[in-house]
């Protein structure tokens, strides 16, 4: 029996199979996705721009997987380029994301989620400092919105202004705008901002790494710096229902919850409106004490691989001791 394929052209992109269910729970087609992504190209593409482009796809009946290396098929048009993943030692040639046409394409190809990094082609220090809170597992979004105030009180206090999001998924990224700052002062900073925060309200925020220390507060999480990634603003996610990363005004963010903004809701939201560029601050020059702070400020994720082999060993040395 013959597969019949419906087609579609729009921008000179091929698109087919448009209305096949997205994945379980989406409650949308592949349709709903690719109208999405037509509609907010406009307000998606400038956070997507001559930046290395990470997708999460889903193909029926599979599981989520992360693509950076772009496939064979890729067409002429897209436009890529080769950074060298230290990790696995190889170059890994990435789609770059700078117009309708391409994300039409990515759309078509079930690219649900679209991730880059803070830094752009040809630059060497991100645009912006990011922290990511994550709540516990459960905890709801109301944790999310005391940590976020938490954050805000602490970036007041260095006289900074950030911007705040919703990831799309459980949690919030505040985001500060950067004049042109070194790297490691950046990653510095964020370490510091993180830890002023939970000072400021330890009963709500953590900057514990490793799970299990962390109480069943709100991690704040410093680590998105360097060639690390984040869900780009009005990004959809593969989450039940399909939501959206979406910018928040600070005096209505406890009013809101994730699930608020998904590929059928964020458009009407929207209007004619771009609210990340009309929330973003300028950029902004990082205090020196904040700086210096972070540089004291061992990298978290360091800290907690020493630590989890220190706990294996002397998980290690109690059951010898058992046995004996």
């Amino acid at each position: 029996m013959n597969r019949v394929t419906t087609e579609e052209i729009r921008d000179g992109v091929s698109l087919t199979n448009l209305d096949q269910p997205l994945f379980d729970g989406a409650d949308a087609t592949k349709r709903t996705l690719v109208d999405y992504l037509a509609a907010v190209a406009d307000r998606m593409l400038p956070g997507l721009r001559d930046r290395p482009l990470s997708v999460v796809r889903i193909r029926p009946g599979q599981p989520p997987f992360m693509q950076k290396n772009t496939p064979k098929y890729t067409p002429p048009w897209v436009r890529t380029t080769p950074v060298w993943a230290e990790t696995s030692k190889r170059e890994i040639n990435y789609a770059v994301c700078d117009d309708l046409r391409t994300l039409l394409w990515h759309g078509n190809q079930r690219a649900v989620e679209y991730h880059v990094p803070l830094l752009r082609l040809g630059e060497s220090v991100q645009t912006h400092l990011v922290l990511d809170l994550d709540p516990p597992p459960d905890a709801g979004f109301a944790p999310v919105v005391a940590a976020a105030a938490v954050v805000r009180r602490a970036l007041a206090d260095e006289g900074l202004s950030a911007a705040v999001k919703t990831s799309g998924s459980k949690g919030v990224h505040i985001m500060v705008p950067l004049a042109p700052t070194g790297a490691d002062d950046i990653a510095a900073a964020t370490r510091a901002l993180a830890a002023r925060a939970e000072r400021l309200d330890p009963s709500v925020a953590t900057t514990a790494y490793i799970k299990d220390d962390r109480e069943g507060k709100v991690f704040l999480d410093s680590t998105r710096a360097y060639g690390a990634t984040i869900a780009a603003p009005y990004s959809p996610r593969i989450r039940p229902g399909v939501t959206v990363s979406f910018p928040v005004p600070w005096d209505t963010l406890e009013h809101v919850t994730p699930q608020d903004f998904t590929i059928r809701t964020a458009l009407d939201l929207l209007g004619d409106k771009d609210p990340w560029v009309d929330l973003m601050p300028s950029p902004q020059t990082l205090p020196a004490d904040l700086i210096a702070e972070g540089h004291t400020i061992p990298v978290a994720r360091v800290v907690a691989m020493h630590e989890g082999k220190r706990r294996a060993r002397a998980r290690e040395a109690s059951e010898g001791e058992g046995k004996s």
